[in-house]
């Protein structure tokens, strides 16, 4: 990588071309995964189960934490390549913190939901999909990041492998007025029907919740009962 940059207020991301390079799929470590965000009047929910999976076949580890906080008031989920997925966050937490540092205020969740497309879109993270959730002046804001730089936001998303399940159940329970109470309760029972048919998802919840007091993740074992919650 070669940094021509000689404006110190120029992103920090120098020049490069990144080499397609071959990968043996069975051998990466993957979350497989179902991840939930909910956006409400009082803040953001995000779900998701603990499975990691090489190539989908083999369940490498049980206690995934899936989701972390990239922001005061925003939190990214963890899809597809472990090793990308972490890479785009690292990558995303450096740029706001920069922009902190720069600009002595937070990025907005918006900017920092375009800022991740663009790294998505011309960078070399492998397999994501992720969920960017977070609070800020304008309210609660819930997107989904696409491999190919993609960004939509909308009142729920869900990404990985199960997420047709957690669909199917979330819309039937979503509604206009839900409250973080029952965003939680939504989520979790999205992410645990998901993992009862979705070989890639399973071995417990964590459960993100982001409001304009920061963010709190709660890890679980398995999946608790809706009044342990």
């Amino acid at each position: 990588m070669t940094l021509e940059n000689t404006n110190p207020y120029d992103p920090e991301l120098g020049n490069a071309e990144w080499k397609e390079q071959e990968r043996d799929e069975e051998s990466v470590n993957k979350t497989g995964t179902t991840t939930v965000g909910i956006a409400t009047d009082e803040g953001v929910l995000i779900a998701t189960d603990r499975r990691a999976s090489l190539g989908g076949r083999f369940v490498s580890n049980k206690n995934v934490v899936k989701v972390e906080q990239i922001h005061p008031t925003g939190a990214m989920t963890l899809v597809g390549s472990v090793g990308g997925a972490q890479s785009f966050i690292k990558s995303l937490r450096a740029e706001v913190n920069l922009y902190e540092t720069r600009r002595g205020e937070d990025i907005s969740i918006p900017a920092l939901a375009t800022l991740a497309g663009n790294f998505a879109r011309g960078g070399p993270f492998f397999a994501i999909n992720p969920i960017l959730g977070g609070v800020d002046e304008e309210g609660s804001h819930v997107y989904s990041i696409d491999p190919a730089g993609g960004v939509m936001e909308d009142d729920y998303t869900v990404t990985g492998s199960g997420m047709m399940v957690a669909y199917g159940l979330l819309e039937g329970e979503w509604h206009e007025d839900m409250t973080m109470a029952e965003a939680k309760q939504a989520a979790a029972r999205a992410v645990r029907s998901a993992a009862e048919r979705d070989t890639g998802s399973g071995n417990g919840l964590v459960l993100c919740e982001i409001t304009s007091d920061g963010v709190d993740i709660t890890e679980f074992d398995g999946f608790p009962d809706e009044d342990e919650l």
